[in-house]
């Protein structure tokens, strides 16, 4: 049997650790999301450069 003490030591390393890595992580988007080059004015990021018409098949196939 585990003394309760340390397991709960053990998980609150564990809890601080989870919490390092994602304010590491936010710290990163923030990073990114400035190093991104502005849009067009009235242009939709999420469909920028798409060309509509039949797509080229993977190459997979």
């Amino acid at each position: 049997m585990s003394n309760p003490s340390v397991n709960k030591r053990q998980k609150e390393r564990q809890r601080q650790e989870r919490q390092r890595e994602k304010n590491a992580k936010r710290e990163e988007r923030k990073r990114d999301k400035a190093d991104r080059p502005e849009g067009q004015p009235g242009e939709d990021p999420d469909i920028a450069g798409i060309v509509p018409g039949p797509q080229a098949p993977p190459e997979w196939l």
